[in-house]
């Protein structure tokens, strides 16, 4: 295994952006930014693009979207008809 010199700054600055994008530690970031920087890095390579934070906002919309309750139409149709009962009956009266 290899090791990098850093300055404290430097590696603080590294730690806030690691967190921020969602790695589990700087050194999952930084081989991140090698491989992305690497010569073998294919932009269009869809993979590369889900990232940790990607996952995780990912699984956030789905999990909400889980617990949403959604409406049949013929729920929608029957709560509208209510709706427009009522209306014509304040409308009479």
């Amino acid at each position: 295994m290899h090791q990098v010199q850093l300055s404290d700054q430097l590696y603080q600055e590294a730690a806030r952006r690691a967190r921020e994008a969602g790695f589990q530690s700087v050194e999952d970031y930084f081989a991140d930014l090698v491989h992305k920087d690497a010569s073998e890095y294919d932009p269009d390579d869809l993979d590369a693009r889900f990232t940790p934070k990607v996952l995780k906002a990912l699984d956030a919309a789905m999990a909400e979207g889980r617990a949403t309750k959604f409406y049949t139409p013929e729920e929608v149709d029957a709560h509208l008809d209510k709706q427009r009962e009522a209306w014509l009956k304040a409308q009479k009266g």
